[in-house]
């Protein structure tokens, strides 16, 4: 399946920085997709991108720094949006204003009433909307969701992840690079990146199909690593001096509709080694990211099982396999992130072609980016908890209609 070419389709490319670049190329590897349209705020940026499109495609898009003259090309049907966090869902609504199909990249709203904003915008064009979260289609995470569909774990009560990445420099340096965290972390006080943990963990809940997020708290320690990274690096700047907002952890407790918790880590400004902290807890067994631990009761694929004995999660994710990476594989893995930013581009691209639901849809956009400003608002009021919006106004109760699609990420026959 992942060999099909399907009709073309014409693609706006807004936001050419260091994500713009890499998943431009993931698409246009695809003999199925145009690039006609092009867009940077930055003018060299901009003329980079156009001067890539005619070198790989053969053809000069339209190239403007404008994003709404880029998303208003008449030949472009969808658009991805890859720029700073808080345009992403702007560009996102004036996007399906203009009757074309919109993929975000991954970021938090900046505020509630844009989230509601999106889905009624989405609603009255009637035309879906994508996230990009590249980590729902991860190897592992697609393996775990098969267990967890076919019991391993028995009944999941309790997920975990985390967005613990050493970014340090490139917050520090974001004004040297062009780039959009450092404004956001100097400024704000959040669960600033929360789907990367939360998205598999939707997935695995059933969350807007059959359950949702109810409530959430945030706590948020103080600020420390990225103010003293700031002395030490950047000594003859303003920066030596700035007010650093975002706390160093940030921790967000959620509650589901059918009792799960949900624990997320946001940690970015200390040092450490990449992590995005998974956790399943469940009454039959657990996982653990850390260590790549499982501890299965009665497991008898291992016949020196110990009760109450890690061990390694290898043959799980073997016996386990999507059906996805095992097609995957025989296809030849390409583009970042271990190969999953090709399969959620891929996504994008034949929903666009066939008309089917978005796997990853407005109301999951809706739902994880609000983390954000929710957990923001928790914070600011002293760690309260905060109610978590119903984004699909009641449909949550029912599960969607399942294509069968392979790309599906929920019930499909590709699970059992």
């Amino acid at each position: 399946m992942l060999e099909r070419i399907g009709r073309e389709v014409s693609l706006a490319i807004i936001g050419y920085g260091c994500r713009g670049q890499t998943q431009m190329e993931v698409l246009m590897s695809m003999p199925d997709v145009k690039i006609v349209a092009v867009c940077d705020r930055y003018a060299d940026r901009m003329e980079k991108a156009a001067a890539r499109v005619q070198e790989k495609q053969g053809h000069l898009p339209f190239a403007t720094q404008n994003a709404h003259e880029a998303i208003a090309c008449k030949e472009a049907e969808g658009v991805v949006i890859m720029t700073g966090w808080e345009t992403h869902i702007p560009l996102a609504i004036h996007a399906l204003k203009c009757g074309k199909y919109p993929a975000l990249e991954v970021g938090g709203a900046c505020a509630l009433q844009e989230c509601w904003d999106l889905v009624n915008a989405s609603e009255q064009a009637a035309i879906p909307v994508m996230l990009l979260e590249n980590c729902c289609y991860n190897r592992e995470e697609m393996a775990l969701l098969r267990m967890i569909r076919k019991g391993v774990f028995g009944e999941v009560v309790h997920c975990e992840g985390a967005y613990s990445h050493d970014l340090r420099d490139e917050i520090g340096l974001g004004d040297v690079n062009r780039h959009y965290r450092q404004k956001h972390f100097l400024s704000r006080n959040g669960e600033l990146y929360p789907t990367h943990e939360l998205g598999p963990i939707a997935k695995y809940l059933r969350l807007n199909r059959g359950n949702r997020m109810v409530s959430l708290v945030a706590m948020a320690s103080k600020s420390a690593g990225l103010r003293a990274w700031l002395q030490e690096n950047r000594p003859d700047t303003p920066l030596k001096d700035a007010q650093v907002n975002q706390g160093d952890v940030v921790t967000t407790l959620i509650k589901c509709a059918n009792g799960e918790t949900i624990c997320l880590t946001h940690d970015c400004t200390t040092p450490r080694p990449y992590s995005r902290g998974g956790v399943i807890r469940g009454t039959k067994g657990l996982w653990q990211e850390e260590g790549r631990f499982i501890y299965v009761e009665g497991d008898d694929r291992n016949p020196d099982h110990k009760p109450h004995h890690w061990e390694s999660d290898a043959p799980f994710m073997r016996d386990y396999e999507h059906p996805l990476w095992k097609e995957y594989q025989e296809f030849g893995m390409r583009g970042g992130h271990g190969g999953m930013d090709y399969l959620v581009l891929r996504a994008y691209v034949e929903s666009l072609q066939n008309g089917t639901p978005a796997p990853i849809d407005v109301y999951d956009t809706a739902a994880w980016m609000a983390v954000t400003a929710l957990s923001e608002e928790s914070i600011a009021k002293g760690s309260v908890p905060v109610a978590v919006p119903d984004f699909t106004r009641g449909q949550w109760m029912y599960q969607r209609p399942e294509d069968g699609d392979i790309f599906a990420l929920d019930e499909g026959t590709h699970l059992e």
